[in-house]
């Protein structure tokens, strides 16, 4: 089974054209059982597609296209404009929370016209990833289409010793770069047994969609579909079927049985529906709801005295309503911070509804 592992959403802006519920009903409709989503240098549509994969039967493979910074991401040079390309997806959660870090650097440290990483960032975060050389605009083809072969050779060896699993794009559009630049990419990885995969770079979903891409180009470029010499990608942008794709890469069905290699490696749970808090640390036996009370009505008694019922009924309400919305965990949070300034006696404040409760109080 072919899986597509280049694909752009809505959420690569003005670039891509596929809606994700739409995207994701057509994978279905082709028979295919897993889909990436790879935007330009954010993640913005992640969660979104991986519940609407999910809940379509589609196996979602997370990732994002990166912008990588030649000189260094703290670069601003007028070199700096044309930054490479790098296809990176998350093998688990790992993977994930490190491509979540180097989109968030990309933008917080490196951003020049585009949220850019770099080499070093790059080795930091690449655990649980698998890297793809990118279209026509990735470091190593580029530099195979410069002439530079040493250079792209030792740029794939990089890629290959930092990630592990590496593996090199053949594209298959027509165009003049990239009918010149596949058969020296296939060259390189007979050379240094690196892996080719097969990818089809999806800015839209459907054939006939190619003219409202072309209108969405032009609003990005500021230019408009009467100007002959605006700039065009072409009409095979769009998801392939298998049987499509397999007929373009009929002389090496390796770059084909290689997405399905790359799919099985990428095994991403997400878990919704719970609170992603710490666990206090309560006496054996008992439930952070039970010390939770417990510690309340020791408190009430000592702010209080002898309690009247009205605040004892109050008391009981509201460690109800904390028991039914899972927060006990988060008032202790709270109650850990806030005993830490009291006993340094650092001034603080308070907000919120929490603040007006009982069960505070009492703590």
């Amino acid at each position: 089974m072919f899986t597509h592992l280049h694909v752009h959403t809505e959420y690569s802006l003005l670039d891509g054209l596929c809606r994700i519920d739409d995207l994701i009903n057509r994978a279905k409709e082709l028979g295919m059982d897993s889909l990436a989503i790879t935007d330009h240098g954010a993640m913005y549509g992640a969660i979104e597609f991986y519940r609407a994969a999910r809940d379509a039967g589609v196996k979602p493979i997370i990732g994002c296209e990166m912008y990588v910074a030649p000189q260094g991401r703290h670069s601003r040079s007028a070199a700096d404009k044309s930054p490479y390309h790098l296809t990176l997806l998350a093998k688990d959660e790992t993977g994930y929370r490190n491509l979540l870090q180097l989109t968030t650097k990309a933008h917080l440290e490196g951003f020049y016209y585009r949220p850019r990483v770099d080499r070093e960032l790059l080795e930091q975060h690449r655990e649980g990833l698998v890297a793809l050389s990118g279209c026509l605009q990735g470091e190593v083809p580029r530099l195979l289409l410069e002439g530079q072969s040493k250079e792209a050779r030792k740029a794939a060896e990089w890629h290959r010793e930092m990630f592990g699993d590496f593996y090199l794009e053949v594209q298959r559009h027509p165009m003049a770069e990239l009918e010149q630049v596949n058969p020296l990419l296939i060259a390189l990885g007979e050379e240094l047994g690196i892996p080719i995969v097969a990818t089809n770079d999806v800015h839209y979903i459907l054939k006939d969609d190619f003219r409202s891409h072309e209108l969405l180009l032009c609003i990005q470029r500021n230019t408009t579909i009467h100007d002959d010499k605006r700039y065009s990608m072409g009409e095979t942008f769009y998801l392939m079927g298998e049987e499509e794709m397999a007929g373009l890469y009929s002389d090496i069905p390796q770059a084909m049985e290689n997405t399905q290699r790359v799919a099985d490696m990428c095994n991403l749970d997400l878990e919704f529906g719970r609170l992603l808090l710490p666990e206090a640390t309560t006496p054996a036996g008992k439930t952070a709801d039970e010390y939770l009370a417990e510690l309340c009505q020791d408190g009430l008694k000592r702010r209080l005295g002898e309690p009247s019922q009205e605040a004892v009924d109050r008391l009981e309400y509201e460690l109800n309503v904390i028991k039914e919305t899972d927060f006990a965990n988060y008032f202790f949070v709270v109650w850990d911070l806030i005993s830490f300034a009291r006993e340094r006696k650092i001034l603080f404040g308070v907000r919120g509804s929490a603040a007006a409760s009982l069960v505070l109080y009492a703590l």
